[in-house]
């Protein structure tokens, strides 16, 4: 969304799999992205929503609930709210996580059989990875193996570390998650599948137009899958977890869980209406192709062939009825300590324990700063500590310092400013919105720009408190006004208290003659050894 204006946005983040809560590296991908991107269309007077769903089909709860020794159903129950509980701590904008119900799954088996309907599915009879001594078909989560393209360790439907899908029985070496010591053989079975390859013409068309938005190792995976013969998605598999496949042609089979994801966006964006008091007139009308909606993607590296692709022609074979993505924003891998997360190995920090210990601005700060964007990075306690005094908070509570002792005694009155301090201002504003809009958005540069902000106002604070110009005070509280309305979308609690204050923080006004002096709210530091915070001195 480059021009600014238009219809409403919805921003959606990569559908959370309810088999646990989420950890940092969860929060440094997609969450924490959508939410400053959703966060700064609303400050520039952009309509947006920005939601997701739970992904409780995934076999990933089945084998996860087995390890753990409980119910898949009670996994996914006590996992959302974990999840639930963590996107409201860390400030995310959404309206929380729908629950996943009867009109949740209306919703889904209406999208398919409209697909039905209209022909666009086939059967097809492949070799499936089978577990005789079970009677187990094996899928995705359910097994393990190596890649057929990179050769690394995988499991079934798609590799983390190319990206590349490996559907049926392209897995190499493939053994059951739920039963290692079980041979695995094949067995054929009857699927309705999507043949991705008929919408060739349409995809090269779509990624002709918008491939130059997507960040290079994403945009590279796309290249590679458009040069060879396209997979087809599988609507059915034969399992026993998920929702039923309502088609005469595959009995007792149930939707592959990773089709779900479009029509249960789109229950939770209609979900998400309902709670603002918004009455649609369908489930899927804000997905509508009239409807003016503009779509964004937030997900990581190993979900561009879902969100990528197969969701998109998702979305093509219902023809011209839905909205196309904008943008599709991945992220790569967030290492800890210089390691991958690992749950089984719990090698790992959860999200709410981090915001439990250490203040949130603080937290998504550092976060974005670190942020995965372009390739792995890593996250480290000892650094968000020294990092985030040493370059934020000390520097930021300077310049408070110095304002308030700027500030006139008695009431508050409105301050000029000049033509030059108004353009000073709105020049802060526009390089934030550099690294906010889709053709270059970057959590990493927006926390950089922040840094270096906050560095020039509070030298320039230094200086214009050696004087008595009243011109250079109003002109000092317009910029340090810009640097508060254009970070506003990532310190969150900061904002609040400004905007609680009277403090304008819309980025789409404009620069004003006069500025009533105000505080800049002071952030609170983190604290080493896992205490808690402690406010930052006065």
């Amino acid at each position: 969304m480059s021009a600014r204006g238009g219809g409403r946005a919805v921003v959606v983040a990569a559908t959370p799999t309810p088999n646990g809560d989420l950890h940092i590296g969860h929060m440094a991908g997609p969450y924490l992205a959508g939410d400053v991107y959703s966060r700064y269309l609303s400050a520039d007077g952009r309509d947006v929503i920005y939601t997701t769903c739970t992904d409780d089909s995934q076999t990933y709860v089945t084998t996860t609930a087995r390890r753990l020794g409980v119910e898949p159903e009670q996994l996914c129950a006590t996992s959302t709210a974990r999840i639930g509980r963590t996107l409201a701590s860390m400030g995310l904008s959404m309206e929380g996580l729908p629950p996943v119900d009867d009109r949740y799954r209306a919703t889904v088996l209406e999208f398919f059989t409209r697909l039905h309907e209209t022909g666009r599915l086939r059967e097809r009879t492949v070799r499936l990875p089978y577990v005789q001594r079970t009677g187990r078909y094996l899928y995705d989560g359910l097994m393990t193996g190596h890649c057929p393209v990179c050769l690394a360790g995988s499991s079934g439907g798609v590799c983390e570390g190319c990206g590349h899908p490996n559907n049926a029985d392209e897995l190499l070496g493939p053994s059951s998650v739920l039963d290692p010591d079980s041979p695995v053989t094949t067995r054929e079975a009857t699927l309705l599948v999507l043949p991705m390859e008929e919408y060739r013409d349409r995809l090269t068309s779509y990624f002709a137009e918008r491939l130059g938005r997507w960040r290079p190792h994403a945009a590279q995976l796309v290249r590679e899958l458009l040069a060879r013969p396209l997979p087809e998605i599988p609507v059915t598999v034969p399992g026993d977890r998920g929702i039923a496949a309502p088609f005469p042609e595959t009995p007792g089979q149930i939707l592959y869980p990773w089709v779900e994801a479009m029509p249960a966006v789109m229950y939770s964006t209609w979900w998400s209406a309902v709670r603002r008091g918004e009455t649609p007139g369908s489930v899927d009308e804000l997905w509508r192709a009239d409807s003016g909606t503009r779509l964004v993607y937030f997900h990581g590296f190993d979900n561009v062939y879902h969100w990528g692709l197969m969701d998109l022609v998702l979305l093509m074979a219902h023809g011209d009825r839905y909205a196309l993505p904008e943008a599709n924003i991945s992220n790569e891998f967030y290492d800890l300590e210089g390691e991958k997360f690992s749950t089984s190995r719990n090698h790992l920090i959860w999200s709410a324990d981090l915001l439990a210990e250490v203040p949130r601005d603080l937290v998504r700060f550092y976060l974005a700063l670190t942020a995965p964007e372009f390739q792995r990075t890593n996250f480290s306690t000892a650094a968000l500590t020294e990092v985030t005094a040493r370059r934020l908070t000390e520097p930021w509570n300077r310049l408070a310092r110095t304002l308030d002792a700027l500030a006139p005694a008695g009431p508050a009155v409105p301050l000029p400013t000049t033509a030059v301090g108004r353009e000073r201002a709105a020049g802060i504003i526009e390089r934030f919105r550099l690294t906010y809009e889709l053709e270059a958005f970057s959590l990493g540069r927006t926390a950089e720009n922040v840094t270096a902000v906050v560095a020039r106002l509070a030298a320039t604070a230094r200086d214009v408190s050696e004087g008595d110009d009243a011109l250079a005070v109003g002109d000092l509280l317009l910029q340090v006004r810009a640097l508060l309305a254009s970070a506003a979308p990532l310190l969150v609690d900061a904002a609040a208290e400004a905007d609680a204050a009277g403090v304008e923080l819309a980025l789409d006004v404009v620069q004003p003659e006069k500025i009533t002096p105000f505080a800049l709210p002071r952030l609170p530091q983190a604290v080493r050894d896992g205490a808690r915070q402690e406010e930052a001195a006065a």
